[in-house]
């Protein structure tokens, strides 16, 4: 059999892997994994550096489908590379990633083949992909990454990571903003080590595209400044090698590789035609097949060769990159330790020795400080002790106080800490999604009213596992005259519903310490770090108890000892108006408990003998306190407690006008908090 033929042979067996898994589970997309075949074939077997045997190897190429509706394209190249599997410790298992049974279970319980690509759950998927855009605007943070680790490990003699990012692209992908943010964000950057592959099918849900979608695609990457180039017939194998050589030889600009192909509604005679999203049906199955010269009859063929032809050049030519990398790396070792070790720790998401030695503590302080003016110096102070922790902000830094003092700014010529996003805040959070995919430790900072636009990336991110840092300032009706549209009210409530995400909204500076130390540590959680613009007063902690409680996500702050009467709940900056109000009940004689819970996630994840502690069930005189909606606080207040939140937007006027129109001051927690007893008591 001649190379072409061979060639032939092995997409025309990624087409009727496709299409055979799409049919067996009644359920899917065939046309896009059969049409882009070629595409996929051409790129993983002459161009990819992928080390099946090795796919967490961390100079390997990147490849994101972010049209993940055609997840069983992946599943069949992962399947037919033979690429293997990796267990959540970083081991390699020596198993196949995709077997072929996982592939007859396309869609179905526990099958390695989900409808979407999934993150750590099958290797070789790079990142969990579906929502359409949110595949390339996360790999435009991967080649941020790229760039950021040459920056960082790479030396004369010593190229650590010199890695590429393709990420192959539809139609919806294009249509979401998040993809025109992502693009607009890696032209200004100058990333050339990103190439964005975009299927022009022309096809969407509801039928053409000219339905809803007729602008010049090229014209607008020009603009963006990406390199644009063609290819008309996603059949030529020559056309599509001599595009992907197009973009390695770019050096200024990332690329955009428009591949005109073609899915319709029902078979067509060049074999890549398809139903769109939905499966084929057997007779249509069976006469595509006969097209291709394919026993018709045949389910999840792979024929002879087909598995040497990919071990031959994928697996060959990216084993022998990936020894001589590691060779390199023992070199390396030598002669930059402590380069090799930061490496090291930074791959396996651990952290460097003395990684919190200057970490500040705060004395007492009626005054106080804002939120995000304590969390800023833990920052720094962390950042001199990691120096693979790195961020920035959509464009707020002076408000979110996030920069990186004395670390540089990350540009298109500069490879300094600090990165600029731009008033981007969903391509930002994707990004930062990439970031830590590649094993950064990342941060990203705005208004926590923004987190709406932040919320689908964190979502995934949750998903994911991975751990992300999203820190939102300005967190309450305490923006004050920026008035409802700047005043977050749902946004806590919207936030702790995501499974995995672990909120921190701490009551002090010695709280936001703490909040830090326990973020640092976390390898598989996202966290929102929820921070105040004004002032929290640092609690006297020789009268209160220690803000390690933290780590606990609620503990007892302040108690009159005993059983007490009641208990006040309180979040972040109100925390110190239930500490004043707990004051004023005990010089009353009340046997007040103030409850501080920065987190309510960690405390869901405590024994049941803590929670009790912190918050009897005999006790139901509670009252729960917070700048926000009052939307889930039944949980800890219970049916018969009283919540002090708000019950609807918030207005445009100065804080303390605020507070006094909407019932946030001591005097009303205090009433509040004696009627609950007088309730209890019947």
């Amino acid at each position: 059999m001649t190379e072409a033929e061979l060639d032939q042979l092995c997409v025309n067996t990624i087409r009727t892997l496709s299409m055979d898994a799409v049919q067996a589970a009644e359920s899917g997309h065939p046309g896009t994994p059969m049409a882009l075949a070629p595409v996929a074939y051409t790129l993983w077997q002459r161009f990819m550096d992928f080390d099946p045997v090795d796919p967490i190897w961390p100079n390997r190429d990147r490849f994101v489908l972010s049209c993940g509706h055609a997840s069983m394209l992946l599943y069949s190249m992962l399947h037919l590379t033979q690429t293997r599997a990796v267990n959540p410790k970083y081991e390699r298992l020596g198993n196949p990633s995709v077997p072929l049974d996982d592939i007859k279970k396309f869609r179905q319980l526990d099958s390695r083949c989900a409808g979407h690509p999934e993150y750590r759950w099958t290797s070789g998927v790079e990142t969990t992909t579906g929502p359409l855009g949110q595949g390339v605007a996360t790999s435009v943070g991967m080649a941020i990454a790229q760039r950021w680790l040459a920056g960082r490990f790479n030396k004369p003699g010593f190229t650590l990571f010199d890695y590429d990012v393709y990420a192959l692209a539809g139609d919806g992908c294009l249509m979401e903003g998040v993809a025109a943010e992502a693009a607009s964000l890696a032209g200004h950057l100058k990333l050339a080590n990103l190439c964005w592959i975009y299927d022009n099918n022309r096809i969407t849900i509801e039928g053409e595209t000219e339905l809803a979608f007729s602008e010049d695609v090229a014209t607008r990457f020009i603009g963006l400044g990406w390199n644009v180039t063609r290819v008309g017939d996603a059949n030529d194998l020559e056309m599509l090698a001599r595009a992907f050589r197009t973009f390695q030889a770019e050096r200024e600009r990332p690329t955009l590789i428009i591949v005109d192909s073609h899915i319709g509604y029902g078979s067509q005679k060049q074999g890549t035609h398809s139903v769109h999203g939905a499966p084929l049906g057997e007779a249509d199955i069976k006469h595509t097949k006969r097209f291709y010269g394919w026993p018709e009859d045949a389910k999840f063929l792979v024929p002879d060769g087909v598995y040497d032809h990919f071990a031959n050049g994928i697996g060959a030519r990216s084993k022998a990159a990936r020894e001589q990398w590691e060779a390199m790396l023992a070199k390396y070792a030598i002669e930059y330790p402590a380069l090799a070790e930061e490496n090291k720790r930074m791959q396996k998401r651990e952290l460097p020795e003395g990684w919190d030695k200057d970490l500040p503590t705060f004395a007492p302080d009626p005054k106080g400080l804002a939120g995000r003016q304590s969390s800023s110096q833990v920052l720094n102070a962390l950042a001199k002790n990691i120096p693979w922790l790195i961020g920035g902000s959509a464009d707020l830094a002076p408000s979110t106080l996030t920069h990186l003092k004395d670390e540089g700014d990350f540009g298109p010529h500069e490879n300094g800490r600090n990165l600029h996003y731009g008033i981007r805040e969903h391509a930002m959070a994707a990004a930062m999604n990439g970031l830590a995919l590649s094993k950064v430790r990342n941060y990203g900072s705005g208004f926590f009213v923004f987190s709406d636009y932040c919320r689908p990336a964190i979502r995934l991110a949750s998903i994911m596992e991975i751990p992300v840092i999203h820190i939102f300032t300005h967190d309450s009706i305490g923006v004050g005259e920026d008035g409802p549209t700047h005043q977050p009210i749902e946004h806590l409530a919207s936030l702790r519903a995501i499974p995995g995400l672990i909120v921190f909204r701490p009551g002090d500076a010695n709280e936001v310490v703490e909040a830090w130390k326990h973020i640092a540590k976390l390898r598989h959680h996202p966290v929102c770090l929820v921070l105040s613009r004004q002032a929290m007063p640092t609690l006297d902690r020789s009268k209160y108890a220690s803000a390690e409680g933290v780590h606990k996500g609620a503990y007892v702050l302040a108690d009159a000892g005993g059983t007490p009467e009641v208990i006040l709940m309180a979040t972040g900056t109100e925390v110190s108006l239930a500490v004043a109000a707990h004051e004023k009940l005990v010089a009353d004689g009340v046997k007040s408990r103030v409850v501080s819970m920065p987190s309510w996630e960690l405390f869901e994840e405590q024994d049941e003998a803590y929670q009790e502690a912190v918050l009897p069930t005999n006790v139901t005189a509670r009252v729960a306190v917070e700048f926000a909606s009052s939307f889930g606080w039944e949980r800890y207040a219970g049916r018969r407690g009283a919540i002090v939140a708000m019950q609807s937007f918030g207005a445009s006027a100065p804080l303390k006008a605020l507070q006094d129109k909407f019932g946030f001051h001591p005097e009303k927690i205090v009433a509040t908090a004696k009627a609950q007893i007088a309730k209890a008591k019947g």
